[in-house]
Order: C-alpha cells, then sequence, then structure tokens
C-alpha cells in the first residue's frame, strides 16, 4: 500500500475510533494523516467509501490474528479443555487490546443505525463472521475425530463465543476499559466447562 494512502487509513482508523463515523470529519481525518481533503477525496472518493476501507481492513488484520490463534491451539489437541481455554483466552486478549482495531468495532457497534447498511454486511461478513465461520471449521474437524459431539458447528461456534468471550466484551465495554486478568480466565474457564457440558 503507497505510503500515503496508509497513512489515511491509520489516521481515519484513529479518528473513526475516537469520533465515531457520524462526528468524524475529512477535516480532522486530513489534519491527523498530514494530508489535504483533496488527497483523501482523490483516494477513496467520500468519507463512506473511505470508512468501509478502513472497516475492513481492520477487520480482515484482526480476523487474520484469530484464525492464527486457532491454529496455533485447535490444529493439534493434546488436552481438550486445556487447548479450548488456551485458545479462549488469547483471542480474548488480542481483541480486547487491539487499540485502534477495536475502537471501530466500537464505534460501528454504537452507530450501526447510521452506517450504511452495505457497509454494516460487509464489516460482519470479513470479520466477526469470518471469525466465527473459521472456529466452526475447527469444531467440524474435532467432531469428526470425536472430540466433540456437534450436529451444527456454526451454532456450537457461536455458543462458544457467547459462553467465553462475550462477558468479558461487556465487562469492558469492548475493550474500552481493562479486565484484571484472574476475572478474564475465570470467567472463561467456566464458560469452557459449560460448553463441554453440552459438546464434550
Amino acid at each position: 500500500m503507497p505510503a500515503k494512502r496508509q497513512a489515511i487509513t491509520r489516521a481515519a482508523s484513529t479518528v473513526f475510533g475516537r469520533e465515531g463515523y457520524t462526528r468524524a470529519s475529512v477535516d480532522a481525518i486530513a489534519a491527523e494523516a498530514g494530508v489535504s481533503k483533496r488527497t483523501i477525496y482523490n483516494h477513496f472518493g467520500d468519507k463512506e467509501k473511505l470508512f468501509l476501507s478502513v472497516a475492513l481492513e481492520t477487520a480482515d488484520e484482526l480476523t487474520e490474528v484469530i484464525a492464527g490463534l486457532a491454529d496455533r491451539h485447535l490444529h493439534k489437541i493434546v488436552d481438550l479443555e486445556t487447548d479450548l481455554t488456551a485458545f479462549a483466552v488469547d483471542r480474548a486478549r488480542a481483541v480486547l487490546t487491539a487499540g485502534d482495531h477495536y475502537a471501530l468495532g466500537r464505534t460501528i457497534r454504537a452507530e450501526a443505525a447510521n452506517i450504511p447498511p452495505d457497509v454494516l454486511r460487509a464489516w460482519l461478513d470479513a470479520g466477526p463472521l469470518a471469525s466465527q465461520r473459521d472456529l466452526a471449521a475447527h469444531f467440524g474437524r474435532l467432531a469428526d475425530q470425536g472430540l466433540l459431539h456437534i450436529e451444527d458447528a456454526t451454532l456450537a461456534a457461536t455458543q462458544f463465543t457467547l459462553l467465553t468471550f462475550s462477558g468479558a466484551a461487556d465487562a469492558t465495554f469492548f475493550g474500552a476499559v481493562p479486565i484484571a486478568e484472574e476475572d478474564l480466565r475465570g470467567g472463561i474457564k467456566a464458560g469452557i466447562k459449560a460448553f463441554l457440558r453440552l459438546y464434550g
């Protein structure tokens, strides 16, 4: 990616995450990036297209991180409960400490009614839904190996996330405030036990 375009996307991620979609102005993004408004319009066309570009870029990056964690912890199972717990802890840490990446996610959730529907759908598909599809594929493979008893891997992935991530996301206001390590681990361990009662 050319340096100027990269500077704009980084600045836009910061400004959108800090000010939200509605309040963020192209003027503020230009100032943050050290470029002119005309340069932004030349690269992206308008604010909506800039937001979509940044949202998809950050979603792709975070989805790639989560997929790497899933491959590391779930590709070869040694102890199912231990490996599921390690994945869930590392995933929560990665997402909740993702800085501007997750700040943009908070903006999207908070301002969903003001963001164009096609932008919302594209972000969901590139981010949260892509991660859930990847996790479902891992669970399907573990079911084939007899390690989990699952009829619907997509539903199992959704329930895994609800049991092992949603509580921490709520407690931290989607990464805006920190969570104690013992609280994070405690909630995840309880969620893993509940998950294995359903699918173990």
